[in-house]
């Protein structure tokens, strides 16, 4: 039987050191949203939880004074 090991390699974390969560920052924040315009999971994003709450605000004020587009809802 084959049991699922954990990587043992050690993952880059998805926010370096030097950069901070803020809105305006538009850069950092298309990296962390899909191309329907939605926040993916903690899990997804391998942020912390911390983190994701931050960068979940910072995207919808981003939304709300327009430097970061919202997603068309063509159907």
């Amino acid at each position: 039987m084959n049991r699922s090991r954990k990587s043992s390699r050690k993952r880059m974390p998805a926010i370096r050191s030097g950069e901070f969560i803020d809105y305006k920052n538009i850069s950092l924040l298309r990296r962390f949203i899909s191309e329907q315009g939605k926040i993916p999971s903690r899990r997804m994003n391998r942020l912390t939880s911390k983190q994701q709450h931050l960068l979940a605000i910072a995207i919808k004020r981003a939304r709300v004074l327009a430097p970061l587009p919202l997603p068309n809802n063509e159907n």
